[in-house]
């Protein structure tokens, strides 16, 4: 049987995950052992169980025990089951819940670069991308159009903050992903050939290359590199890569965001 608890006091320190817990809190980098991220909905909450992740607490309305969070309830053990009416809800998490379900859970241990890197033949290695949403973004396109590892510079935004597993539907689960642990962009890039990378510098400078350029996909392994929302790559970043790369555009338009061009690059980058 589920451990349910029905709310009652919303000042309950178990809740304090849910409502009242900041981001980097959660982190816990002090504590790197306790630290805990948000999954929320049922189908992303499955995505991380499959993915071995470790639930803690649920948080939902009363309605999805029997319902669509019956699956993630039958496979979280005997954690404990915070439950109230929707409206409850609300008023103690400050937004609405999307599909009414949240579920704590701990924080894997990011595995090495050079780890998910091996046997990968093309992989997203994204600089100082800080907007969550954009981050969840990158990683759904990663998931379906082909790439095989992602890897974040040290700037970059956290991938299992709640808002970009959200957008990510589940995919930053799917894809494996770490941070680089050395400096960028010298030693990351160094690291990347190391491991028989090319790289490709997603950016528009008087040498970029078209993205229909045929070296690009005859590459056997092939890094795409993609920058920060408002400045885009790092002039050193660009001078370091392999290729500069452009996506062509009509109407006047010179650019696209981070978001959309990933979309693009991974799908024209991608093994044939």
């Amino acid at each position: 049987m589920p451990n349910v608890i029905e709310i009652t006091d919303f000042a309950a320190p178990e809740l304090d995950v849910y409502a009242r817990l900041t981001e980097n809190q959660l982190l816990n980098r002090q504590e790197p052992e306790n630290a805990l991220f948000i999954a929320e909905s049922p189908n992303v909450i499955l995505r991380a169980l499959d993915a071995g992740c470790v639930p803690v607490s649920m948080l939902l309305e009363r309605k999805h025990i029997t319902g669509q969070a019956a699956e993630v309830i039958a496979r979280c053990g005997e954690i404990p089951i915070y439950t109230a009416e929707l409206s409850i809800l609300t008023q103690l998490t400050g937004f609405p819940l999307t599909r009414g379900v949240l579920c704590a859970m701990r924080r894997p241990k990011l595995p090495e670069a050079g780890a998910i890197c091996a046997g990968a033949r093309r992989i997203a290695v994204l600089e100082n991308i800080m907007n969550p949403t954009n981050l969840g973004a990158i990683f759904r396109s990663a998931a379906a159009l082909g790439m095989d590892a992602v890897l974040l510079t040290p700037a970059c935004c956290d991938a299992l903050y709640r808002r970009a597993v959200r957008v990510s539907m589940g995919t930053v689960f799917q894809v494996p992903w770490t941070y680089l642990d050395c400096a960028w962009p010298v030693e990351g890039l160094e690291l990347l050939r190391s491991l028989g990378f090319r790289t490709a510098a997603m950016a528009l400078t008087d040498q970029s290359v078209s993205i229909e350029d045929p070296r690009l996909t005859q590459e056997e392994k092939l890094a795409i590199v993609l920058g920060t929302e408002g400045d885009g790559l790092a002039e050193e970043t660009i001078a370091r890569c392999d290729y500069t790369v452009r996506i062509p555009m009509s109407h006047g338009v010179d650019s696209l965001n981070v978001a959309a061009a990933s979309a693009v690059a991974f799908w024209q980058l991608r093994v044939r």
